[in-house]
């Protein structure tokens, strides 16, 4: 081989090489990358401006509906001859609701009163039989008295259960008696008749059982559905105000005195709000007393919220915890956004009133109920991927899930959790250090005593190791 071919094969060795390390570097790069875990997580606005104080969704679905209602059990033995009522029907206390067919049990009554007469005469007999045994014994030899003492003894048994019988059967004629003389089945309070289960109309709401079912007249109260997920948010005595679907101008005030657990309701999606009450899984119903039901009428599908003593008007722009605004300088607000791209951007708002009773803020401009936004943090970078929230990894050893229901109570919390850190939580920590794990580095160690401050879970450390942030998630 000459000189000259030598160095070609050289150059092309040296070639082929350089670009295998720049692929490997490429690779290197993008693993790296890979596990760092630099991901936004992003909830949309609509789940963000759907949340109140509490925590949670606070709106629930609710109709309008009668203090108290009345039921008519149906006697299973006895066919209805006269329906007085329709369905709709207004009725007053006394008026005839239907009358019962007496036929048969004018022929059962008949037929039971022969059954007493044979009864008692069939007692009567045995008194007497006992009574001729008893002279007969008196006189009989001494040989025959064990023989009449056992034939009276027979006799009294027997004249017991005859009486046992006669007691039955004078029951059965009191019933038949007691059904036909209320044969004719009137209401007991002034009402609307709610329907009416005769099992030839569609009337019937399919879950009452009762054959007609009135609701009182006067005074209303609210029943509302709340999903399983959010029933705990809720309790007896909470304040609420109802509005309106029809008029978003006329509210309620009440008060909840019921929250039915032992009971389940169907969720009903008419209502048109995907709020707690209708967000999948097993639904209670709950009971709000109205302090005044002036313009309600019987029926009414309305929607409710707990009262937070909050006077703000929060009909017009967008509603979110101030907690989601980067305010550090106050001339330039922005929020955490994830661009069209898929990644993270400043997007500058234009703010409008804040309601400091429920820690939110008004954002006229910059952004709509379609973007997602993720929880400011001293972490986060222009360019970062950006990843819904429910995506957000919750194995062992990272920051749990964090979700639009784990919201800070007021907008004061600071919440460092939109974004995602391979760090080691201090329950882990405890636990590989106690295997004597080699792996787990002095850096993630004192990540982890960093938040052994009582908040285990959605943490950041700061430079003196103690955890900063407001939520709480579990590992």
């Amino acid at each position: 081989m000459n000189r000259k071919k030598a160095g070609i094969l050289v150059l092309i060795i040296a070639a082929a090489g350089a670009l295998t390390f720049g692929v490997i570097r490429m690779h290197a790069a993008k693993n790296k990358t890979e596990n760092t875990g630099e991901t936004a997580y992003v909830d949309l606005v609509s789940n963000l401006a759907d949340t109140g104080s509490l925590g949670t969704n606070n709106y629930y679905a609710g109709t309008v509906e009668t203090q108290e209602t009345w039921s008519v059990n149906k006697n299973t033995d006895a066919e209805v001859k006269d329906l007085k009522v329709a369905v709709g029907q207004e009725v007053k206390k006394g008026d005839v609701l239907f009358t019962y067919d007496t036929t048969k049990y004018q022929q059962d009554l008949e037929q039971a009163n022969i059954d007493l007469q044979r009864l008692n005469n069939e007692y009567t007999s045995m008194g007497q039989t006992i009574s001729q045994l008893s002279k007969e014994k008196a006189s009989a030899s001494a040989s025959e008295q064990a023989d009449y003492t056992i034939r009276i003894q027979e006799q009294q048994l027997s004249q017991q259960q005859k009486q046992l019988d006669i007691q039955s059967k004078q029951q059965d004629i009191r019933k038949l008696q007691d059904n036909i003389n209320h044969a004719t089945v009137t209401s007991q309070m002034d009402g609307v008749v709610k329907s009416i289960n005769d099992g030839t109309s569609d009337s019937s709401n399919g879950t009452d059982t009762s054959y007609i079912t009135i609701i009182k007249t006067g005074d209303y109260r609210v029943k509302g559905t709340v999903n399983e997920q959010n029933v705990g948010t809720l309790s007896e005595g909470t304040p609420v105000i109802v509005h309106s679907r029809v008029d978003e101008g006329k509210t309620w005030k009440g008060t909840i005195n019921k929250i039915d657990t032992e009971n389940t309701v169907s969720s009903n999606s008419d209502y048109g709000y995907s709020g707690a009450s209708s967000s999948g899984g097993t639904n209670y119903p709950f009971y709000v007393e109205l302090e005044n039901s002036e313009g309600l009428m019987l029926g009414q599908h309305v929607y409710m919220q707990t009262d937070t003593g909050s006077n703000v008007d929060k009909s017009k722009g967008i509603w979110i915890g101030s907690y989601m605004v980067d305010q550090s300088d106050a001339k330039h607000p922005f929020v955490w956004a994830a661009g069209k791209n898929g990644k993270l951007e400043k997007r500058e708002v234009k703010l409008g009133e804040s309601d400091d009773t429920t820690g939110e803020v008004q954002i006229t401009e910059g952004i709509t109920m379609e973007d997602s936004l993720a929880i400011p943090s001293p972490d986060l970078k222009e360019g970062m991927a950006t990843a819904p929230m429910s995506e957000m990894p919750s194995e062992s050893g990272k920051e749990g899930v964090m979700s639009s229901s784990s919201i800070p109570l007021s907008g004061n919390d600071v919440i460092s959790g939109s974004y995602y850190k391979d760090t080691i939580s201090s329950s882990e920590y405890r636990e590989t250090e106690s295997s004597n794990n080699p792996e787990v580095s002095a850096a993630q160690k004192e990540a982890a005593q960093g938040s052994e401050g009582g908040s285990e879970g959605y943490a950041d450390s700061t430079d003196d190791g103690q955890a900063a942030g407001g939520a709480v998630a579990a590992d």
